[in-house]
């Protein structure tokens, strides 16, 4: 099946506005690039040293996560910069728009891969939490992996459709990039739809899921056998997590109801804000590194020197309220001090 080429409607291009400037992208890409990799180095190194099943599937995860948004810089950032920085207009080196095409694959697959990524984290984190015996059996490394393998191949055949006829790339204003075609033509809607809808599908699942395991978890931290389970690495994995969440929610949701109001309501394309809100899709590429290497333990207890320092260091970090709550004339009796979890870790 032939590829629909993008038609040449190139003369209108703005190519001095700043956002599309060759520098931005340029500096945009290989910051992107190297947070990426230094945070793959960082994961490396963790998953040699953990022994933990729950956390070596999260770590597969969130590799997975990092991969995915380098080669997506790595091969969007190339192009961009390069009809950026060459001044070559699209038409002429690509009169076939193969390259169009493969750009705007790219664009569509490394989009929904990290989105549909913390859709599966968040189900793996909270049948951790909450069905903590199910989890044990239901999510090994290999599992994780066919899991990885599952949204790839989802994705991947998201962003196929177009061969089959289902919508089409488009050359976008400044004329340095490709992506889908936001007209009201049917099949180009319905295109735009499916990317819209389970883009802001995922981050409604991964949003319903991370609040109900928050809430699962800040109960456990203050019930009886907090001080015999050790809750460090799930409330680190939890705020990672979280971060993660909100970061793809900032930068994803503009473009995506973006895209489905102008489809469904046949409002004309606005390029600026198309741009605007690209750039805020990509940096959740630059942006997802960063949660990784700051919200980690060891930097953690640089901020806050009370993590880690006792089995119920968890409980901890909830003791100044609870304890104000339990310092009723009853409780300051001593008998029932021994037995409270949330007192037992007053240092």
């Amino acid at each position: 099946v032939p590829f629909k080429a993008a038609t040449p409607l190139m003369s209108g291009f703005n190519n001095t506005h700043a956002v599309a400037s060759a520098y931005f992208s340029a500096i945009f890409s290989v910051l992107g690039l190297g947070s990426n990799l230094f945070a793959f180095v960082v994961l490396v190194n963790a998953f040699r040293r953990t022994h933990s099943r729950s956390r070596s599937s999260f770590l597969l995860f969130l590799g997975a996560l990092v991969v995915t948004d380098f080669m997506g810089l790595l091969f969007t950032g190339s192009i961009v910069v390069f009809f950026r920085s060459s001044g070559l207009r699209w038409m002429d080196l690509d009169p076939g728009c193969h390259l169009c095409n493969f750009m705007g694959m790219t664009m569509i697959f490394y989009g929904l891969s990290p989105l549909l990524l913390g859709t599966a984290m968040a189900v793996e984190r909270f049948v951790g939490i909450n069905r903590p015996f199910a989890r044990s059996t239901a999510m090994s490394r290999s599992r994780v992996c066919w899991v990885v393998v599952g949204i790839v191949a989802m994705a991947g055949c998201i962003s196929l459709l177009p061969l089959l006829g289902l919508g089409s790339y488009h050359i976008q204003n400044p004329g340095s990039w490709c992506f889908l075609n936001i007209r009201p033509e049917p099949l180009d809607v319905v295109f735009c739809l499916v990317f819209s809808l389970v883009g802001l599908l995922s981050l409604a699942t991964s949003f319903v899921l991370n609040t109900t395991s928050v809430v699962t978890l800040l109960r456990v931290c203050c019930s009886q056998d907090s001080v015999q389970r050790k809750r460090d690495y799930e409330v680190e994995m939890m705020v990672q997590l979280i971060f993660i969440m909100l970061i793809a929610t900032i930068c994803w949701c503009p473009l995506l109801t973006f895209i489905a109001k102008t489809v469904l309501f046949k409002r004309g394309l606005h390029v600026q804000q198309l741009l605007l809100w690209i750039r805020f899709a990509t940096g959740n590429q630059v942006l997802d590194p960063w949660v990784y290497i700051l919200f980690r333990r060891s930097v953690l207890r640089r901020v806050y020197p009370g993590i880690g320092r006792s089995r119920g260091s968890v409980a901890s970090l909830r003791s100044s309220f609870t304890i104000s709550r339990k310092l009723t004339p009853a409780s300051l009796g001593g008998a029932s001090d021994k037995n409270s979890p949330c007192l037992a870790t007053k240092h």
